[in-house]
């Protein structure tokens, strides 16, 4: 990453064909994309499942989302790699889930507003 802070002629050269070239990966990745969905579509409106056309037709107007697998720890940085990503949900869910380590709290019920009718009321 140090051909990023130096700014020389060949680095700042170096820099626009790494854009170049994500722009063109993300490019592609959005044609496979609408291609799928125009096919999935037609597919849908072929066989009359307007449940499924209506939804992919909102979920088209929505246009492109790419999906990213961004991971913070508890400090707020970035998790980069797959394990310590895994790790990171592993102790997430640890967290919630742990109820043995949860002091016990006491629920109280709501009383009902309306009195049940007695039988002189009827």
């Amino acid at each position: 990453m140090q051909w990023v802070q130096d700014p020389s002629q060949s680095n700042v050269d170096n820099l626009n064909t790494v854009r170049c070239k994500a722009s063109r990966h993300f490019r592609n990745k959005k044609k496979v994309y609408l291609k799928a969905k125009i096919e999935e579509l037609e597919n849908n409106s072929n066989i009359k499942n307007t449940r499924y056309l209506n939804r992919d037709i909102s979920d088209l107007k929505k246009g492109y989302q790419a999906r990213t697998n961004i991971v913070k720890d508890e400090k707020g940085g970035l998790v980069a790699s797959s394990h310590s990503i895994l790790a990171r949900w592993r102790d997430h869910f640890f967290q919630l889930l742990n109820i043995h380590g949860v002091r016990q709290t006491e629920l109280h019920t709501a009383e009902p507003l309306v009195l049940e009718p007695s039988a002189f009321d009827f």
